[in-house]
């Protein structure tokens, strides 16, 4: 039996006729940069994720990548995120001029440890000024510990970019009660459309959310080269507008994504429920697992997790590790001057962890296939 890791055929199959009509009506209408699609769009996304503004960009990268140039950030600034994540998360920081600092996950839920978070403050008090962000990153579908995080940044004046590019409606406690949406919380959320997420377009997108309308004014200026109007630039920006092909398509499939999480997560219980008593690690739900939107499913196993790939392959079931390189240990990261062992709860993330197939499609047929053949790897 063959098991993707992830299969997309399904899921256009089953609405490429509103995806159809939708595009069309795009084309027929002639306007293709911006407009009333991309308009409706930024609307939906902001309600659901409940902030005041959406602004469509070009891509997840170009969403963190904008969010900071709308901080100002740049020579000089300290930005601080997790050294365990997709590229884009430290890559923009350094593209700005500015140096990325880390610190270390939680050995759970693999995004940023509060506790780190105020270590570094501690530890870097003669840098703690030149901070000007801070970017817990929402990985593999699930909340960072906001509360904490923000109180922190609260307290020193320091604005919060959520890296929520993995992590479209995934929930979170906020206060102990109230349930917020990831992006929502901090001073800006980024979002990815990249076509393998849980709300995945027919190329790339991306969405910052914020709150602040002066900031989601400088944001639309931003993505237009920092156009206040036609030829006339109060700042340097980029070309940074969403299609409105794929504004379109991403409207059509935002009323089926709390649908498709939730069957992520019904296949997350059935893998949990035949893993876990074997042994291996599951994907911790520290927010209940209403909260999670499963964009990976991520175990951890104590040894051989390069073997257990291998074996993986050659059942060919679909499987990948992310991520296997942390920051610290990049090439092009050298000059930050971290070194092995710095970040020992990142280290071990990525040499223990692997992902299994579970986009919404895939069968109880399947998931018991990859589940004998890990239980029987290790047996």
């Amino acid at each position: 039996m063959k098991v993707p890791l992830l299969d997309l055929r399904p899921q256009l199959d089953a609405i490429s006729g509103e995806i159809k009509q939708a595009v069309n009506e795009v084309i027929d209408s002639t306007q293709y940069i911006l407009g009333p699609k991309v308009e409706a769009l930024e609307s939906e996304i902001a309600q659901f994720c409940g902030a005041g503004y959406g602004i469509g960009v070009t891509s997840g990268t170009d969403a963190l990548l904008a969010a900071l140039m709308g901080l100002g950030v740049g020579a000089g600034d300290i930005v601080l995120t997790t050294p365990f994540s997709f590229f884009a998360s430290a890559g923009v920081i350094a593209r700005l001029g500015a140096e990325p600092r880390f610190v270390d996950i939680e050995a759970d839920t693999y995004t940023m440890a509060p506790q780190a978070l105020a270590a570094w403050f501690e530890a870097n008090k003669a840098d703690a000024d030149r901070v000007k962000a801070i970017m817990p990153v929402h990985l593999y579908g699930q909340c960072a510990r906001m509360d904490p995080i923000l109180e922190l940044a609260r307290k020193r004046g320091i604005a919060v970019v959520e890296d929520a590019c993995q992590a479209i409606g995934a929930g979170y406690p906020s206060g102990g009660s109230e349930e917020k949406k990831s992006g929502a919380m901090g001073t800006m959320g980024c979002f990815s459309f990249f076509p393998s997420k849980n709300l995945g377009c027919l190329g790339d997108a991306g969405m910052i959310v914020t709150s602040d309308a002066e900031l989601a004014e400088r944001l639309r200026k931003l993505r237009m080269h920092g156009e206040v109007r036609r030829y006339h630039h109060t700042m340097i920006g980029g070309n940074f507008r969403i299609d409105p092909i794929q504004a379109v398509v991403l409207s059509v499939k935002l009323p089926y994504l709390e649908g498709w999480c939730e069957t992520r997560r019904a296949n997350a219980a059935y893998y949990d429920e035949g893993l876990a008593k074997h042994g291996i690690v599951v994907p911790a739900t520290p927010f209940g697992r209403a909260a999670h939107t499963y964009h990976q499913y991520v175990i951890s196993v104590p040894e051989r997790r390069d073997e257990l790939k291998a074996a993986l392959d050659k059942a060919e079931i679909g499987n990948a590790i992310y991520y296997p390189v942390p920051f610290h240990e990049q090439e092009c990261f050298k000059y930050l001057g971290y070194q092995r062992g710095d970040f020992p709860l990142t280290e071990y993330a990525t040499d223990h962890t692997i992902a299994l197939p579970i986009y919404p499609e895939v069968t109880r047929e399947m998931q018991d296939y990859v589940i004998e053949t890990v239980v029987g790897f290790y047996s």
